[in-house]
């Protein structure tokens, strides 16, 4: 299994920030290795609502179905599978001072068969993307706030 943690303050209310991360299709705005990313159910955003993700990583193209497994006021959480992986996206927010959001964001990446020799290499490929987030969320939602 591959973990990618990051802990990073935003300038954006908290309300205005977990709203926009419930979205998983905002993710082709502040996730370097999605294309692509549409949402799959109607209706609300909630638990259970499904997102069809394209990623490319290194040259490497992945589809993933992500499904939103919580929901909470300061904290989601999102599961991503296909035949090869599943991965996990876990975000919580904490007001940080006025007008500001601590955000954490946990990725856990379970790799299947084969593909679990490529946990070392993996595991350097997503902590450069998850140096690459920290800023493209931040700048995204202090542009919302």
């Amino acid at each position: 299994m591959v973990q990618v943690q990051r802990t990073f303050v935003v300038r954006t209310h908290i309300d205005v920030v977990v709203q926009y991360m419930r979205d998983f299709a905002h993710a082709e705005q502040w996730d370097p290795g999605t294309q692509k990313c549409v949402r799959t159910t109607p209706g609300p955003i909630g638990v259970g609502t499904e997102w069809h993700n394209e990623s490319k990583l290194f040259g490497i193209g992945t589809e993933l179905t992500y499904r939103m497994v919580e929901d909470a006021p300061n904290r989601v959480t999102f599961e991503g599978t296909n035949k090869t992986a599943r991965s996990v996206d876990d975000l919580s927010f904490e007001a940080s001072g006025p007008g500001s959001t601590e955000i954490t964001y946990i990725a856990n990446i379970t790799f299947n068969g084969m593909a679990k020799l490529v946990d070392p290499l993996a595991k350097l490929a997503f902590e450069r993307v998850g140096n690459q987030v920290v800023p493209q969320v931040t700048r995204i939602l202090e542009a919302l706030g």
